[in-house]
């Protein structure tokens, strides 16, 4: 009788089935994450009108989310880096359901931005310690599709909001949209209870008895230490300052405040090999939020305001966008795994460039408007699904949660950045125009970067002998060869 070899199996049965439920519970982190982005957006306008806010406070809700990434990737990152992966997932949705908690039982707009900053620390560790954990526990050669499916969870999650919104808000009120959030959260929390540890990080740390701690740089000497506890506080202040009003007429110096003190951290966690890599990252995934985020935060405000369309318009809208996402980011998935994750993300990228005018020039037509949308999104956001396999095979499993987190989150300012900056330039041209602009305008950096893989070149010039891919599979050096090669293209 003829068996089947391993070789010859479909994809889908390499993974087995503690794979997949590991998947799964990771997975709905992610539907949480689309789902409070979304559902922010969506309520933005009815928040407004209790609480009488501006439209440059209200963009500064949804970038209250990301002020405080930077500080929860990293710390959750770095848990998970010393005492496992699970342990980090579960901190993080427990901070997550705390925030979300506090946004129903919001008073005014400063209880309301509070609750945000919960949500983001959260957000960000579940974030890099869902990545970390489903890359580690699934196939090299599959990880691709590990991650692109992962971040599908997020436009699940915006097309629930959507419905849940048409639902809920006409007959309860904007209040009942995060009520609702919770039951979610207890699902993911349930799921995760009996999960077992990630199978790379169990055998490169756990098993060794190794004990990182990715931050022991930043306290090397007591001076060192008050030294980064105070660029801690400049960092967190300025930077709630610069997206809310009490730092109207300083923002650009409390901008740079910001950004020296987290160049300082990336300097330090970096060491003198890595330095180099960290800033690069950084800055490459700043334009990646920079061009995805002005659409995700400010679209729905997009529609109701200028297009004049009614809630179930939206709604219908929204759903487009997000099926689009979602296809996008099973495709990336693929599409890496095949030809690589570099060079997949730089090639769907220049492709999406060919729809983002055409979709703020339709008006009248949804059903166009909603097609343009789903490519776009397939295209342009779909394609953010590598992005954890892209930054996670920059580093090795020992510090992968806090330098993904780290990386990850502070190059996240940029989608705090690009609803304020949407709504600036939108007192100067039309709210389509302005996120047309921003949008093309940050994709075309983006490829150049990810393309001819900027970060990975430039660390070459501080350590020659860093592997290019520390996901495809296990280190050179264990291998018993050289390094791995420059890639292809």
């Amino acid at each position: 009788m003829q068996t089947t070899s391993p070789a010859e199996l479909p994809w889908y049965r390499e993974v087995s089935g503690t794979q997949w439920k590991s998947f799964f519970a990771a997975w709905i982190g992610y539907v949480l994450d689309g789902f409070d982005f979304v559902l922010i957006t969506l309520v933005l306008t009815e928040i407004s009108d209790d609480f009488g806010l501006s439209t440059v406070q209200a963009a500064s809700l949804i970038s209250g989310a990301f002020i405080t990434r930077w500080l929860g990737g990293a710390v959750l990152g770095a848990i998970g880096d010393r005492y496992g992966r699970k342990l980090s997932m579960v901190l993080s949705i427990l901070l997550y359901s705390l925030g979300t908690f506090a946004c129903g039982f919001a008073w005014n707009y400063q209880s309301l931005f509070a609750a945000r900053l919960a949500i983001g620390m959260g957000m960000a560790g579940e974030y890099s310690a869902s990545a970390t954990y489903v890359m580690e526990s699934w196939p090299a050669r599959l990880r691709s599709r590990a991650s692109g499916f992962l971040i599908s969870g997020f436009s699940v999650g915006s097309v629930l909001a959507a419905q849940v919104y048409d639902w809920v808000v006409p007959s309860l009120g904007w209040r009942w949209m995060f009520y609702l959030g919770l039951i979610p959260i207890a699902i993911a929390l349930w799921m995760r209870r009996a999960l077992p540890e990630a199978e790379e990080w169990t055998e490169s740390v756990a098993d060794k008895g190794a004990k990182p701690n990715p931050f022991r740089p930043l306290f090397a000497t007591p001076g060192r230490a008050v030294l980064n506890t105070v660029l801690v506080v400049v960092a967190t202040v300025a930077l709630f300052l610069v997206f809310t009003p009490g730092g109207a007429g300083m923002v650009p110096v409390l901008s740079v405040a910001a950004g020296v003190a987290l160049a300082a951290f990336a300097v330090q966690l970096g060491g003198k090999r890595g330095w180099v890599l960290y800033l690069s990252m950084i800055v490459t995934l700043f334009f990646a939020f920079l061009y995805s985020w002005p659409i995700q935060a400010l679209l729905p405000t997009y529609l109701k305001t200028e297009l004049g369309y009614s809630a179930d318009q939206v709604t219908d809208v929204l759903y487009f966008a997000g099926f689009g996402t979602m296809a996008g980011c099973w495709t990336a998935g693929f599409l890496g795994d095949r030809i690589g994750a570099k060079k997949a993300y730089a090639l769907t990228l220049l492709a999406s460039l060919a729809f983002v005018y055409p979709v703020f020039a339709v008006h009248d037509d949804l059903l166009l408007l909603g097609v343009l949308l789903f490519l776009l999104q397939a295209t342009s956001f779909g394609i953010s699904g590598l992005l954890p396999r892209y930054i996670g095979g920059h580093f090795p499993t020992a510090s992968r949660g806090a330098a993904l987190g780290f990386t990850y989150n502070v190059g996240a300012l940029g989608g705090a950045v690009a609803p304020v900056l949407g709504a600036h330039l939108a007192s100067g041209m039309d709210l389509g125009r302005a996120l047309a602009v921003l949008t093309f305008a940050g994709t075309v950096i983006v490829v150049l970067l990810v393309g001819f893989d900027v970060p990975a070149r430039l660390n070459r010039l501080t350590d020659p002998d860093a592997e290019w891919d520390h996901l495809a599979g296990p280190p050179a050096a264990e291998r018993g060869g050289a390094p791995d090669p420059a890639p292809a293209g």
